[in-house]
Formats: structure tokens, C-alpha cells, sequence
């Protein structure tokens, strides 16, 4: 059995027409989701929730990074209050991973992820290599833009009943 040149060129064509943008995004989405969930997991298992390993990876990088003075004073600040800053990047990381993954919420999810991987990306200035976490931080920029849970995510079920909403 054989296929003809303009038989393959339109089952080609038709498959292209399938996939949309929304599910290169949902791909993305789900791999920063993914990223965050991990992350989380390998900091618990190195203490870095503690007061004292949290701490002292803030103190690493006031002392090692290239961040500007006014940040530097923030995270010193974030250092001496351990106790309360360890738990909430805690939380921060694995509830936007969670968000991510199933597609809840992925637009607020998404902004809240660029923020606070921007912060991370300035923190470590100097310290690691600069496309480490500005990939990342930039692709969750684009995932609230692109409305990322729309496809493969909770978030399409909610645009059913609401399609206008900002939230999804």
C-alpha cells in the first residue's frame, strides 16, 4: 500500500491543524509546575526550610551575589526573620507548583510565579549561571499572559461557565 505525495502532505496538514498555541503553553505550564513541586522537595530534604538553613543560604548570597544593595538589605531582612520567611517560600513554591500542574488559577498563578523567581533571579546574581532561573521566571510571565490553564487544566472547566473572567 502506498501513499501518495498529496495523501501525506494532508494528513500532515490536518494533524498542524489540531494543535493549537494552548497546548505548547500548557506544556511550559506544566513543566514550571512541575520545576516548583521539585524544588521544593529537593530544599526540604537539604533543611533549607529550617530557620538555620534558610538563613544561611540567604547570608550565602548577600555575602557571594552581585544583587543591588537596596535587595541585599531585603534579604538580610529575610534572613533575620527565618522563622516566619522559610516556612512562606515553603508554601509559595509548592502551591504554585500545584496550581501549575492542574491549571488552576494559572493566570494569577503564573504572575505571582515571575515575581517571585525574579526575586530569586536577583538574589542570585553572580552566583549561578544568569539563564538558570530568567527562562523559567520569563516563561511564567508568558503562561499569565497566555490564559496557560485554558487547555489540559482546571481552569478550561471554569471558562465554560465564566469565559470573561480575568482569573483563568
Amino acid at each position: 500500500m502506498t501513499m501518495s505525495a498529496t495523501s501525506l502532505r494532508n494528513d500532515v496538514s490536518r494533524a498542524a491543524d489540531q494543535l493549537q498555541p494552548a497546548h505548547g503553553l500548557a506544556i511550559v505550564r506544566v513543566t514550571i509546575g512541575a520545576m516548583l513541586v521539585w524544588v521544593f522537595f529537593e530544599n526540604l530534604g537539604k533543611g533549607l526550610y529550617s530557620s538555620a538553613g534558610y538563613a544561611d543560604l540567604i547570608n550565602h548570597y548577600i555575602k557571594a551575589s552581585h544583587a543591588p544593595a537596596a535587595w541585599k538589605w531585603v534579604m538580610g531582612l529575610m534572613a533575620s526573620h527565618a522563622s516566619m520567611a522559610a516556612p512562606m517560600q515553603a508554601a509559595t513554591e509548592i502551591s504554585l507548583g500545584i496550581l501549575l500542574v492542574i491549571g488552576l488559577l494559572t493566570r494569577p498563578a503564573g504572575c505571582v510565579a515571575f515575581l517571585f523567581l525574579a526575586s530569586l533571579w536577583v538574589s542570585e546574581w553572580g552566583t549561578s549561571w544568569i539563564w538558570e532561573l530568567l527562562v523559567p521566571m520569563l516563561a511564567s510571565l508568558g503562561l499569565a499572559i497566555g490564559r496557560a490553564g485554558r487547555a489540559w487544566g482546571i481552569d478550561a472547566l471554569l471558562a465554560q461557565r465564566r469565559p470573561s473572567s480575568p482569573w483563568w
